[in-house]
């Protein structure tokens, strides 16, 4: 299949600075275009403001991590100390649940960071082998000192004369069409 025949994911414009992307990404939020992405070589602090972008939904899904483990971790004990193997030890209860403290927050960091890293990883799609825009020659400064807005032909106000002729006015440069060839 040729680039002509492949369908076309968006377009991508290059931006000179972290300032310039942002300008652009305030703009596009403003036009009324809901999917569109930014690339950066680096974090770029207020860029998912000017996205508009939801809160991560990391932070629940660490707590319930955290609450998972140290849930199973006292039972996990209570059930050995009071059912599985019931040994009274110098005359103390058999709920020693002072005894259990330590393991439990053990346990609760533990699902806590198996949360945070398995939920980033489904969050951000990882590992993603191939995307579209990595077949643009131009997209590889991204990992030194480019910056770059796609928005997607799947947005419902693409058209994709205007959607150039709009990152070229908010500064966009090198605006090229990227066709999904995966």
């Amino acid at each position: 299949m040729s680039d002509n025949q492949a369908p076309l994911y968006g377009v991508m414009a290059a931006f000179d600075s972290p300032d310039a992307l942002i300008a652009a990404s305030k703009a596009v939020v403003k036009a009324g275009y809901s999917k569109f992405d930014t690339y950066t070589p680096f974090p770029v602090h207020g860029i998912e403001k000017a996205m508009n972008l939801k809160p991560s939904p990391l932070p629940w899904l660490v707590l319930c991590g955290g609450v998972f483990g140290a849930i199973a971790g006292f039972s996990l004990q209570t059930w050995v100390s009071v059912k599985g193997y019931a040994l009274v030890i110098s005359g103390k209860p058999l709920f020693s649940y002072q005894a259990f403290v330590p393991v439990t927050f053990e346990l609760m960091i533990l699902f806590s960071a198996f949360a945070t890293v398995f939920g980033m990883f489904a969050i951000n799609k990882l590992p993603q082998f191939y995307h579209p825009v990595f077949t643009q020659p131009c997209f590889e400064s991204v990992t030194t000192d480019g910056f770059f807005l796609v928005i997607e032909s799947a947005d419902p106000n693409f058209e994709l004369a205007a959607v150039r002729q709009f990152l070229e006015k908010n500064g966009g440069q090198n605006i090229v069409d990227v066709r999904d060839e995966g």
